[in-house]
C-alpha cells in the first residue's frame, strides 16, 4: 500500500510539473498579456552571463520569436542579392532548421528597414506571418507549406505607416484579425483563418503599430485596438464599432505599446503624447476617461511616455519605461509619479525594457541584452538578479553600440531571443541551476 501511495505521489508530481510547462505561441504569450505562468524556474541566475543551449544565425528584424509544439518561429530580412523577407521554423530543443520560406519584398517608404516587426502567430496547426510591407501568409506549422497568402498592401491599398506594418495579428474563434490601415474602411480586417477569405472590415483610421487584444466587457467579447487616432472597441465577430475614445497625436503616429487591461481599466502610453487611462463602463459597451497626462516634450515628460515597451500594471500602480529609459512607478488612480529609477537600463533616447510577470517577480529584458529578475512595488525597484543573454546589434538602431529591442519568448523553461545576427535559446529551469552548482 505504501509503495502504491509513493508511486501515486510521484506520478502526480510529474504530471503537475508537465502541466506547468507551456508554449509562447503569439505576441506577449499564451493569453497575450505578458504573463509567464510556468513553474520550475530559477530564482537567481548562476552567473553574469548565461551560455546558450544553442544559437543559430538569422538576418535582421524586430519581430519577437514565438514557440509552439516544440518549434520556434521568427521572421527576418535580407537585402543582398535582393530584398527578401523570410519566415523560419527551428527545433526548440536543438535549433535545427525545420523549414524556411522566402519571398521577394522590396521595402518602400519604410523607415528603420532592418526587417519585419510582427510576431508569427501559431494556432491549431497553422502559423501566420505578417511582414513589414503587409505580406500575410498562413503556413502549415509543421512543414511550412503555404495554405493561403495575401499581399495586403496591393489588395487593400495600405496607407503605409512610416515604420511599416507592425501590429501582430490575433485569432478570435475562426477569425484572423489584422490591423493594417487599408483604404475603403479597411483599417482593421478579419479573415477566415482557414481559407483567408475576408469576413469583415472596419474603420477608416490610420494604422498604428499597436497589437490588438480581445477582452471581456459586460459578458461580451470586445476587440480593443489602438489605431492612429483613437482607442476603439469592436465586436470581433462582425467588426461593429461599440465604442471609441480619441487619443490625439501632436507630432506623428507613434502608438507602439499594446493596450494593457487591468480589471475594468485600459491603459495606453506613447513617446510624445504621454498616457491615458480609460474605464470600461459596467452597464453598457462604452468607456470613460479617468485621466490623460503628457509632458511638454520627450524630455520634459509627465506620468509615462513609453516608446516600445508595454507597461506593467499591478495593484494600484503602473510600472513602465519612459522616453529615455527612466523606470517609473505611477499611482494608477491619478498618474502621479511615485518613484523613478535609472538602474534597470542606461539612460538614452528610446531606451527599452520589456516587462514579463512571473509569480511575484517581474522579469525584465532590457535593450542591452540583459535579463533582470526584480520586485516592483510602490516602495521601489528591487533587483534580485541580473545576467546577459545576447549582445546588442546595430541593425535595429545604429546608436550606442546597438540595441536589443525584440521581446523574448518564454517557453518550456527556456528563453528565446534574437538580435540582428542570431537567435539564441537559454535554459532558465531550476534544474539547470542545480546542475551547475553540483559541478
Amino acid at each position: 500500500m505504501r509503495i502504491k501511495l509513493i508511486s501515486g505521489i510521484l506520478v502526480y508530481l510529474l504530471c503537475a510539473t508537465t502541466a506547468f510547462a507551456e508554449d509562447w505561441p503569439q505576441w506577449r504569450g499564451p493569453t497575450r498579456d505578458g504573463v509567464w505562468r510556468e513553474t520550475g524556474i530559477v530564482r537567481k541566475f548562476a552567473s553574469s552571463r548565461l551560455d546558450p543551449v544553442w544559437r543559430v544565425p538569422v538576418g535582421g528584424g524586430y519581430s519577437s520569436p514565438t514557440v509552439a509544439d516544440g518549434r520556434v518561429y521568427v521572421t527576418d530580412r535580407l537585402t543582398k542579392p535582393k530584398q527578401v523577407e523570410r519566415v523560419h521554423c527551428f527545433d526548440a530543443k536543438t535549433g535545427a532548421t525545420l523549414w524556411t520560406h522566402e519571398y521577394d519584398c522590396p521595402y518602400v517608404s519604410v523607415g528603420y528597414d532592418t526587417g519585419p516587426r510582427a510576431s508569427v502567430l501559431v494556432h491549431d496547426g497553422a502559423a501566420y506571418s505578417l511582414g513589414g510591407m503587409g505580406h500575410l501568409i498562413c503556413f502549415d506549422a509543421t512543414d511550412g507549406s503555404v495554405r493561403w497568402q495575401k499581399n495586403l498592401n496591393a489588395e487593400y491599398k495600405i496607407r503605409m505607416p512610416i515604420w511599416g506594418i507592425a501590429a501582430s495579428p490575433i485569432i478570435e474563434k475562426d477569425l484572423l484579425i489584422v490591423h493594417i490601415g487599408g483604404e475603403d474602411g479597411a483599417s482593421i480586417v478579419a479573415f477566415d483563418r482557414r481559407t483567408g477569405k475576408e469576413k469583415w472590415r472596419a474603420l477608416k483610421d490610420n494604422a498604428s503599430y499597436s497589437a490588438p487584444i480581445v477582452i471581456e466587457q459586460n459578458s461580451q467579447r470586445v476587440l480593443v485596438c489602438w489605431t492612429g487616432e483613437r482607442v476603439v472597441g469592436l465586436n470581433p465577430e462582425t467588426g461593429k464599432l461599440h465604442w471609441a475614445h480619441p487619443f490625439e497625436q501632436r507630432r506623428m503616429i507613434i502608438n507602439i505599446a499594446t493596450p494593457v487591461v487591468h480589471g475594468d481599466l485600459i491603459f495606453v502610453s506613447n513617446f510624445f503624447d504621454g498616457s491615458m487611462l480609460l474605464r470600461l463602463k459596467k452597464d453598457e459597451l462604452g468607456v470613460e476617461q479617468v485621466w490623460r497626462r503628457g509632458g511638454e516634450d520627450e524630455k520634459n515628460t509627465d506620468a509615462l511616455h513609453s516608446i516600445i515597451s508595454t507597461p506593467y500594471l499591478k495593484g494600484d500602480h503602473i510600472y513602465g519605461c519612459c522616453s529615455y529609459g527612466e523606470l517609473r512607478c505611477l499611482d494608477l488612480r491619478t498618474g502621479d509619479r511615485v518613484w523613478e529609477s535609472l538602474k534597470a537600463v542606461p539612460k538614452a533616447r528610446w531606451a527599452t525594457i520589456h516587462f514579463i510577470e512571473h509569480g511575484d517577480d517581474v522579469w525584465m529584458f532590457n535593450e542591452r541584452g540583459e535579463l533582470i529578475i526584480s520586485r516592483l512595488s510602490p516602495k521601489g525597484f528591487k533587483e534580485i538578479s541580473r545576467t546577459k543573454i545576447i549582445d546588442p546589434t546595430k541593425g535595429q538602431l545604429n546608436r550606442r553600440g546597438g540595441v536589443c529591442w525584440t521581446h523574448p519568448a518564454f517557453a518550456d523553461r527556456h528563453i528565446y531571443v534574437r538580435n540582428d545576427k542570431e537567435l539564441v535559446c537559454v535554459d532558465v529551469s531550476a534544474k539547470s541551476l542545480s546542475e551547475k552548482r553540483s559541478r
